[in-house]
């Protein structure tokens, strides 16, 4: 990615100067905006780039969005939360488990029949599957089936979780 920023934007940089300076004077010459923008347009393309990647963290956007796209609402942040995002963004869960923690024995019956249903499993699978909870059933799902089967499950009488 190191070229990305400056291969997509160098064509603007002209523009961006014309603007620089017409915004200066239009702004009533703040010369700490127009010494910003100054420094801004003397990067060179690598440090353009290692800016775009910095602004990217502070704003907490994804590095690997498209940087035309502009910043959404509330998107603006310190440095610490700035860095905290970009961890957060990089431990977004998309491959959820559905586990079995416990069930009320009276309702082991209709709880097999759930396991069997959801699996490829026999019935005698199913059953010593069920026994051995706590027990993953299902893992690698999206969030929207892991949802849906541990709801099936809480139904019937289980204790579910979703790793």
């Amino acid at each position: 990615m190191p070229l990305f920023f400056s291969s997509k934007f160098a064509p603007l940089i002209p523009r961006l100067r014309r603007l620089s300076t017409a915004a200066a004077t239009a702004a009533g010459d703040n010369p700490k905006l127009s010494r910003i923008a100054d420094d801004l347009l003397a990067l060179s393309s690598a440090e353009l780039d290692d800016y775009s990647t910095l602004m990217r963290l502070k704003l907490r956007l994804s590095l690997t969005s498209n940087p035309a796209a502009g910043v959404g609402p509330g998107a603006a942040g310190d440095a610490a939360s700035g860095s905290a995002g970009a961890e957060e963004a990089a431990a977004v869960k998309t491959a959820f488990d559905v586990k079995i923690e416990k069930y009320e024995a009276a309702a082991k019956i209709k709880i097999i029949k759930e396991v069997r249903a959801m699996t490829d499993l026999g019935l005698k699978e199913a059953k010593e599957l069920v026994e051995k909870a706590p027990v993953v059933v299902r893992a690698g799902l999206p969030k929207e089936e892991a949802e849906a089967l541990a709801a099936k499950l809480k139904a019937a009488g289980a204790s579910v979780a979703l790793e």
